[in-house]
């Protein structure tokens, strides 16, 4: 959810033309999704090294216990798509109070003096007296502005990611002599991913976003890419799920070339 809500930074940043303290004042609600992925990967670690464990105890049950382990994954990823899904739907609402935190803050002057205004009445006062821009002017959807090659890329690119280290701990239950390689090997899986964002969707994201700011493009350009962003992120969960299997069996294949 929290990496669906970046692109509505964008947004804010180019409609408020504070880009750079839109994103840094993100940083400070990104710190809770890496938390959440501090606690989640020994979570999920825990979960395959028991099924190894079990496995190599019951040999006889070991194809029942990797179909629990695939289904029990699977509900991960899908997970992912639930969360991006409530990203979207809160992006209006996080647009609309994320604009104003950024003016709040340039009138703080610090986070620590921000958060103490936060709870202020003045500062609920602020948050309903004036209308969004957000729901200012709708026409989004009217004519797409957006390169398709940069929206399938952007499909691709989440659906690696989001099941890279997730086929990543698959293999190494399907290689349990071999699982700590299996599991550093996750970069083969999202390195490809890494590299075409690099290539495709960061440049033109930051094109578009720099266009509206230089007022060559309309700031609904900037609101249509974040429209297109979230939806093409939640099919690329849903990609993942397609992904995860072909994804894991090449890191098996990968980590038993390496070692043999």
């Amino acid at each position: 959810m929290t990496d669906t809500l970046v692109y509505a930074v964008r947004f804010s940043g180019v409609s408020t033309k504070r880009l750079a303290t839109a994103f840094s004042l993100f940083q400070i609600i990104s710190l809770l999704a890496s938390t959440a992925n501090l606690v989640q990967a020994p979570l999920l670690s825990s979960v395959v090294e028991q099924t190894i464990n079990t496995g190599l105890l019951q040999t006889t049950h070991h194809q029942d216990l990797l179909r629990q382990l695939n289904y029990e994954i699977r509900l991960v990823i899908l997970s992912a798509t639930a969360g991006t899904i409530a990203g979207v739907l809160f992006t209006p609402l996080f647009i609309y109070i994320f604009t104003k935190i950024i003016f709040l803050f340039e009138e703080a002057g610090s986070i620590p003096r921000l958060i103490i205004m936060l709870f202020s009445p003045r500062w609920l006062f602020l948050l309903i007296s004036k209308k969004s821009l957000w729901s200012a002017r709708r026409r989004v959807f009217y004519k797409r502005n957006i390169p398709l090659t940069f929206l399938v890329a952007n499909v691709l690119i989440i659906g690696i990611w989001t099941t890279g280290v997730l086929s990543a701990l698959y293999a190494g239950a399907l290689i349990p002599d071999y699982r700590s390689t299996a599991s550093l090997l996750s970069g083969v899986v999202n390195g490809m991913a890494t590299i075409l964002s690099a290539m495709v969707v960061d440049p033109m994201a930051a094109t578009i976003t720099d266009q509206a700011l230089r007022g060559e493009r309309d700031q609904d350009d900037v609101k249509q890419m974040v429209y297109y962003l979230c939806l093409t992120r939640i099919l690329g969960t849903l990609l993942a799920q397609l992904l995860f299997l072909p994804a894991a069996y090449l890191i098996k294949y990968s980590a038993l070339l390496i070692v043999g």
